[in-house]
């Protein structure tokens, strides 16, 4: 039965907790306790409630894809992985303007198959694209732009770990979920390299063209080409070895060979014979396992207080309240989704990507459904929409993290690195505005999967 009361007091209580700094686990965690107690007002049903929901959630099978994929992603990072992909997409490109931005770019979609995290992506091409950027005169506001926008890919090209989060809190085929990122990944990925070759038309001094450049950075520009060719064939087969990589997992996930915990499994043994081959020592194993660990055991914890939220908003009827609200307010349905996206983006310049899935997801999937989205295409949309504040100020933690990687540049403030972004962060709107009205862009490869597999 439905509480106007409950539902306040939840909403006051939880915006309180999350905005005061308390961390988005504890939050969700008191407040779905609190919101157990004011229906039963009976404390041992609280406690048994939240040991149940725990117990449940972490004996779940699908939770083991969150460190799986994180540990291949972070195998193949310690084994130099991502700077043989960028050498050889920046070879590749090499009569294209812009190239070490379309390069960039390029570069994280590949390695996004691979990790989850756009983090991770962020700070490695920051070590790794920047430096090569500068040297042959690229705009500075530019090129960190350029890397902390196409460290975005990260959570949209699966394996990402929004989708896993998603795909848990409203019963989504994981799985389906990360084939149908694969289209809106790459098509983001056109916009971008569209932008960067626009601004090398238009701009070329921004990308390094032109005889405006120092002489020093001439010399190095034109003597870099002269050293192409050196190693060309460790780095075609450290690449091939990361193709092969993706294809065998993805497609086998795809094809339903194996489920997407399965096909985790399969890419972290995987990853770890590759990251071997290219020379991995056993303490760099060792120190990629711990990371994963720190990093995942937090998400997990994370999942479960928000199993319990979800269950909570259930059971209390907000949930069902706001959904019929909603559809019976005569608003258009597009009307209602514009809204949870401007939600979403109010949201990306507070808090982070997850605590926003937490927080709106158990809501606005139900609603979705009932106004009549593909729960698909929704779920792609909204990665994309909340993956917008990965870029927007003033959290932002994506150009946080390309600031605290770039140690080596002067006057550097994050309004630069902002503004840098401010085309990619339009790119993803437009991202959004696609799958709206077309939404057979997320939904197709799924259902054409469904019919191979089966």
């Amino acid at each position: 039965m439905f509480d106007p009361f409950q539902m306040l007091v939840m909403l006051g209580v939880l915006l309180t907790l999350v905005f005061s700094g308390i961390h988005i686990a504890v939050s969700l965690g008191i407040t779905s306790m609190l919101g157990i107690y004011l229906m039963t007002e009976q404390m041992d049903t609280v406690i048994s409630f939240a040991s149940n929901t725990a117990y449940e959630a972490l004996r779940d099978y699908v939770f083991a894809v969150i460190p799986l994929f994180m540990l291949m992603g972070e195998f193949l990072a310690k084994c130099g992985a991502a700077t043989d992909l960028f050498t050889l997409i920046n070879r590749l490109t090499r009569k294209l303007p812009g190239r070490l931005g379309i390069a960039t770019v390029l570069a994280n979609a590949v390695f996004a198959f691979v990790t989850g995290v756009s983090i991770a992506a962020a700070a490695a091409f920051s070590k790794i694209a920047y430096p090569e950027m500068r040297r042959y005169g690229y705009e500075r506001k530019f090129s960190l732009g350029c890397i902390a926008g196409s460290a975005c890919l990260g959570m949209l090209i699966p394996p990402s770990v929004l989708m896993i989060v998603w795909g848990v809190l409203t019963e989504l085929a994981i799985g389906k979920l990360f084939i149908a990122g694969i289209i809106p990944g790459f098509m983001v990925v056109t916009l971008y390299i569209i932008y960067i070759l626009w601004v090398a038309f238009t701009a070329p001094h921004r990308v390094g063209e032109g005889d405006h450049l120092p002489e020093a950075q001439q010399f190095s520009r034109d003597n870099t080409q002269l050293q192409d060719q050196q190693g060309l064939r460790e780095i075609i087969y450290s690449t091939l070895g990361i193709l092969v990589l993706v294809v065998l997992v993805l497609g086998g996930i795809w094809l339903g060979v194996f489920t997407p915990t399965e096909g985790a499994g399969i890419g972290a043994a995987l990853s770890l014979i590759l990251a071997f081959v290219r020379g991995m020592t056993l303490t760099e194993m060792r120190d990629a396992i711990l990371s994963v660990g720190r990093t995942s055991a937090p998400l997990l914890l994370l999942l479960v207080t928000a199993a319990l939220y979800s269950r909570v908003l259930s059971m209390t009827g907000i949930t069902g309240a706001a959904k019929e609200f909603f559809v019976n307010s005569g608003m258009s349905p597009y009307v209602i989704l514009s809204i949870m996206i401007l939600v979403w983006f109010i949201l990306g310049c507070i808090i982070d990507s997850i605590s926003i899935i937490l927080l709106t997801v158990p809501v606005f999937g139900p609603l979705a459904v009932a106004l009549g989205f593909d729960p698909i295409a929704f779920a792609i949309i909204g990665i994309i929409a909340i993956e917008t504040g990965l870029l927007t100020p003033p959290f932002g933690i994506l150009v946080f993290t390309v600031k605290a990687a770039v140690t080596d540049e002067d006057n550097l403030s994050t309004g630069e690195i902002f503004r840098g972004s401010i085309p990619y962060w339009i790119m993803l709107l437009i991202a959004i505005l696609v799958l709206v009205f077309f939404p057979e862009t997320a939904t197709w490869l799924p259902s054409l999967g469904q019919k191979v597999g089966s």
